[in-house]
């Protein structure tokens, strides 16, 4: 009997100082930023475009809607143009619901700022609370952009590509 004590007693104290440990929280750590594109080639720009949207992610629950236009000197960028402003407009005219982020990229700045103001060309006023759109280019077309997509009631960010 005295060593089935002892066994309850050490199973008591291992049982206690379990209990007792505080549990340690987990170090964030931070990621790298990725540094913008020097060159017009889309493969460098994927990377830097999705560090940029993961970094503002904050308060969004749904998957980002992203626009990525290739820049003018590449292989049928007419096409890859009126592709993009044909589903950029299509999705904001469906509607955008509180949540969701847009994001709007390309080496070739003012043309994603022509898609970005033709796309909010006919959003009504205050229709799209609660929805990011942020928009990565040239600080020369961001007073354009911001002045097309504001009016809608969206959260605009501006990230300058230099």
């Amino acid at each position: 009997m005295n060593t089935i004590s002892r066994l309850m007693l050490a199973a008591c104290l291992a049982a206690a100082v379990t209990a007792c440990k505080k549990e340690e929280a987990p170090q964030k750590v931070e990621r790298a930023v990725v540094a913008v594109p020097t060159t017009d080639d889309l493969t460098g720009w994927r990377p830097y475009v999705s560090d940029v949207v993961t970094r503002n992610m904050g308060g969004i629950s749904n998957q980002p809607y992203v626009y990525l236009l290739p820049a003018e000197s590449s292989a049928d960028f007419a096409g890859s143009y009126e592709r993009l402003l044909d589903k950029a407009k299509t999705d904001v005219a469906r509607g955008i619901v509180t949540g969701n982020l847009l994001a709007y990229a390309s080496p070739s700045s003012a043309k994603m700022a022509d898609i970005v103001v033709a796309s909010f060309a006919d959003v009504a006023p205050n229709t799209m609370k609660g929805v990011k759109v942020i928009f990565i280019g040239d600080q020369a077309d961001n007073a354009r952009v911001q002045a097309a997509v504001v009016p809608a009631g969206v959260d605009f960010v501006f990230v300058e590509a230099k």
